[in-house]
């Protein structure tokens, strides 16, 4: 078998605690989400991380491991290179004589096989999910796809794929978690299955920036309605509004929308503000009449965008 280093994996230190370990798990599952990450590997890494995860956050799959690799250490051995475990580590499950099982499957056949005889509640599961800002706003359904490990007729660790229908709440925020009972790894013995948290991410938006409840939105105006102010309509992530433009606006001036951010999501959460940001854009001088109205405001306006910087 191969050894597989899962503190490498996760970037921790063999004394991490549980904290620590989970902490650097949802931090590098973000990071190689398939759904967002560009990295070609994002796949192959989120499997390694779920792998590493699922034996270093159980106490005793971790004890087993440990004193896994501290065998492997007595026998000069490094991750990566092939070992063999200890004379007794397989008394209590059937030997397979194939020369490719899986080591994440073999590590642990004998802790699932005493596991099957005991009644267990399953474990928690983590795992993200990316919505977008609207999702947020109004709710929705989402599907997602997990790789979830169990354990198998003979005990064995496997990888199954899972498909979840998932209800976005009103008002949810970056970084929350939701709580899906009953949907994290089985039991054994009976036992009701652990639960799956799931990790609220937001998509990448070039329009809008989060901060908590807050969103601040960038609204290009024109020179005109910029110059003279005037009613302008807005799309929002809640629908379209309408917004007054005060004359004399320069780019950067933030016109702020009470209570029109994310929603409140229960009593101890208040809405947040939607803030929009005023940015001036400039009509192309892409035809002859545009180019006679330009040369029109420069000899008739004075006008010295530097007159500011002095000199």
């Amino acid at each position: 078998m191969e050894y597989k280093d899962y503190y490498a994996a996760l970037g921790v230190a063999k004394t991490a605690s549980d904290d620590e370990i989970k902490q650097a798990y949802r931090k590098l599952v973000r990071k190689y989400h398939p759904d967002v990450s560009k990295e070609p590997n994002a796949d192959a890494k989120t499997k390694e991380l779920n792998e590493a995860y699922a034996v270093l956050s159980d106490a005793e799959k971790r004890a087993a491991y440990d004193e896994l690799g501290t065998a492997r250490q007595r026998g000069g051995f490094q991750a990566g290179a092939g070992f063999r475990p200890p004379p007794d580590w397989g008394a209590d499950f059937e030997a397979n004589a194939d020369n490719d099982r899986d080591f994440f499957s073999d590590l642990f056949a004998h802790v699932g096989a005493r596991r099957r005889s005991m009644r267990m509640r399953g474990e928690d599961s983590q795992a993200s999910i990316s919505i977008s800002l609207r999702d947020a706003y109004l709710g929705a359904t989402r599907t997602i796809n997990l790789r979830i490990p169990e354990l198998d007729e003979r005990a064995r660790v496997v990888t199954r794929e899972r498909t979840l229908d998932v209800r976005i709440p009103v008002g949810v925020t970056a970084g929350q978690q939701l709580r899906l009972s009953g949907q994290g790894q089985p039991g054994t013995g009976g036992a009701e299955a652990g639960d799956l948290f799931l990790e609220i991410q937001f998509e990448s938006d070039p329009h809008y920036r989060i901060e908590g409840r807050d969103v601040y939105e960038t609204v290009p105006v024109a020179p005109w309605e910029a110059a003279l102010g005037g009613e302008i309509d807005v799309p929002t992530p809640s629908g379209k509004v309408k917004v007054t433009v005060p004359p004399q606006s320069k780019s950067g001036r933030k016109l702020r929308l009470k209570g029109r951010g994310i929603p409140a999501s229960g009593q101890n959460n208040a809405a947040g503000d939607l803030y929009l940001l005023l940015e001036v854009a400039l009509p192309p001088a892409d035809t002859e009449r545009a180019r006679a109205l330009y040369q029109q405001m420069a000899r008739e306006l004075a006008f010295n965008p530097r007159a500011a910087l002095g000199g």
